[in-house]
């Protein structure tokens, strides 16, 4: 989980003020926390539209927030679960991580606008009772890991013979020995990559709060104490 708290220091402030505007602190500090965490959300989605070419939908909306409540003045923005396990190493460093239908480095295949193996691509050739995903070792013992075609060896052909008068007669002969069943590659499965490029994620996020926060919770109480009942 990749995740930042934004959080107050509500109980130093209370006991500088008077009672009047106390009592209208907490929903004030909430106000102003989930003002600056929506700023932090909406620069993390933008960094992440800057940082990788041509992300995908899911990819530019996995930035969530949790908002910040009166009884709980702390606001939560995270990469969601599933997008988490391939951008932590954007923001820790380390290698792409593959496990997954769009996280494929597939080599020789036709890849989606995205840069992807299309969504449906993989699940109709694994469906395919002739192809199996894996690794093979080829004969001069290099280990390939891919999508792979069993190919039918070759039936054996007829030969015709014609007899007079006009009749035909066909014999069977063996196929070669070349013939035989063999691997077919459809698509290759590159290495996982060093990740070249970095997110950022927490250092964007502290500059925001930095930056914002004392003017939205200056604005957020000031609007509290006029809507006071």
């Amino acid at each position: 989980m990749i995740e930042i708290r934004i959080d107050s220091n509500m109980r130093d402030v209370m006991r500088r003020i008077d009672a009047f505007t106390a009592r209208q602190l907490p929903f004030a500090m909430a106000q102003a926390v989930n003002a600056t965490a929506a700023r932090v959300q909406a620069a993390e989605t933008e960094n992440i539209e800057t940082t990788f070419d041509n992300p995908t939908p899911f990819t530019r909306k996995s930035v969530g927030l949790r908002k910040a409540r009166k009884s709980r003045p702390e606001a939560i923005i995270y990469i969601k679960q599933i997008a988490a396990a391939y951008l932590l190493p954007y923001e820790t460093g380390g290698t792409h991580k593959l496990n997954g239908r769009a996280l494929l480095n597939p080599k020789g295949a036709r890849l989606n606008s995205y840069g992807n193996l299309p969504r449906a691509a993989l699940g109709r050739m694994k469906a395919r009772p002739d192809v199996f995903v894996g690794a093979i070792q080829t004969r001069g013992g290099q280990v390939v890991n891919g999508v792979w075609q069993r190919v039918a060896p070759k039936r054996a052909k007829g030969v015709a013979k014609v007899r007079p008068p006009g009749q035909v007669i066909t014999k069977a002969t063996p196929a070669p020995a070349a013939s035989k069943g063999k691997l077919k590659l459809l698509i290759r499965f590159g290495d996982a990559l060093p990740v070249n490029k970095q997110l950022n994620f927490g250092t964007t996020a502290r500059e925001i709060v930095e930056r914002h926060f004392a003017g939205d919770f200056d604005a957020a109480l000031v609007q509290a104490l006029k809507t006071a009942r």
